[in-house]
């Protein structure tokens, strides 16, 4: 079982930037992780997600040239740095992850999960 903790949310004014976190208790055997989010009455997708191996990266079209996604692999983070905020990136963001391989696109395909962190951009 891994246990996945998300940090670094708040309330942030529109323009501004954010980063948020995601502890590990573990990077062993991981094969993939990633952020979604959910807004209000939303359902819940996927924003940015990394191969551990090989750190192969992709990112929702929305947050495309204002994001990056990164692994620190000493302190067994996920991190997701997001500039130029914009209203309609609120929401809660979730960290997941996965031991197998294959798309980190689908919610479905991953099985660990932290409890969110709730993210408001105000304008």
């Amino acid at each position: 079982q891994v246990q996945l903790v998300e940090s670094g949310g708040g309330s942030v004014q529109a323009g501004g930037s954010l980063k948020l976190s995601c502890e590990a208790s573990t990077f062993d055997a991981l094969y993939k992780m990633a952020w979604f989010r959910q807004a209000p009455g939303k359902e819940r997708e996927a924003v940015a997600g990394l191969y551990l191996s090989n750190d192969e990266t992709s990112y929702m079209e929305s947050v495309k040239g204002r994001s990056t996604i990164f692994q620190d692999k000493v302190r067994r983070t996920l991190n997701l740095q997001i500039d130029r905020l914009k209203v309609e990136d609120s929401g809660v963001y979730y960290c997941a992850a996965s031991i197998y391989s294959g798309s980190w696109w689908i919610a479905a395909g991953m099985e660990f999960w932290g409890k969110g962190t709730l993210v408001t951009i105000s304008s």
